[in-house]
């Protein structure tokens, strides 16, 4: 780690540390009623009560990869991040080869974007009511509600970047004698990559926020049900532990995503140092 990589973690550690000061103070005065504001210490361990799995480890029982997965935070954790990669990989399914129509005709975007414009301002939340009437209870809902979150992030940056290719590219390939799979794939797509994987980027970001509102609604388990039953019984440390590791793991995902288009994008002149 570099001296430049070591002053940024410095740097970036300033504000989180006086926050949490700030809060353990405010907290120990008992301005506040424990209730509504549990302490960081608490938060903590309540936090490590909730990691912990409930049983001893028992090779007779189950395996040991089984066994440090069945504590209530692990379990809910990977159970939202399994709704959240299964909703995003399904809406980029979806969203990536319509971006890709749209940019490239003119045709289907005239035919198509209308409805798109009509559809894309509404929320996820407020499909909730149609996906429970259409799928009922538990996963399918939710894994519904994140498609429709990730979908339009994904395909409008696609078809911005189809759209937005230098008209010198194009021309040039074709004068060099590309024929339309060829121009697609080797120009378009290339030129349209920063965008869409931009739009990858945000995408699974609001993905990850409509998960934690679909599971307090339509589901038993993962963090966003856990919160809601934690409020249900005036556990602030909990609810605090709980919106603690939705953060850790937005930041993960987040930082994930951009390693990602980073080593994706090296080619691309922006990201040269």
């Amino acid at each position: 780690m570099t001296r430049n990589s070591l002053k940024a973690m410095a740097t970036g550690a300033i504000v989180p540390v006086i926050g949490v000061t700030l809060w353990q103070i405010i907290a120990a005065s008992g301005l506040v009623n424990h209730n509504l504001l549990a302490g960081p210490l608490d938060v903590v361990v309540r936090w490590w009560a909730y990691l912990a799995p409930a049983e001893p480890y028992d090779p007779a029982q189950s395996s040991w990869l089984a066994w440090a997965v069945s504590g209530e935070l692990l379990s809910d954790a990977v159970a939202s991040l399994y709704r959240v990669l299964l909703g995003f990989l399904i809406g980029c399914a979806l969203a990536l080869p319509l971006g890709m129509l749209m940019g490239a005709s003119d045709r289907i975007y005239r035919l198509v974007n209308p409805t798109v414009q009509m559809l894309r301002p509404i929320p996820p939340i407020a499909y909730i009511p149609v996906a429970i009437l259409w799928f009922g209870l538990g996963n399918p809902p939710a894994v519904f509600l994140i498609t429709i979150g990730a979908f339009f992030p994904v395909l409008m940056n696609t078809i911005a970047g189809v759209r937005n290719v230098d008209g010198i590219y194009v021309r040039a390939a074709r004068n060099l004698g590309a024929g339309p799979f060829t121009l697609f794939w080797r120009v378009m797509l290339p030129a349209a990559t920063p965008y869409i994987l931009t739009g990858a980027r945000i995408g699974i970001g609001t993905a990850f926020i409509v998960v934690i509102v679909a599971e307090m609604i339509a589901v038993n388990s993962g963090l966003g049900f856990r919160i809601l039953e934690a409020r249900e019984y005036f556990w602030s440390d909990k609810i605090i532990a709980g919106m603690l590791t939705i953060g850790l793991l937005g930041l993960a995902i987040d930082t994930g995503m951009s390693q990602l288009n980073a080593r994706l994008l090296r080619w691309h002149r922006g990201l040269e140092h």
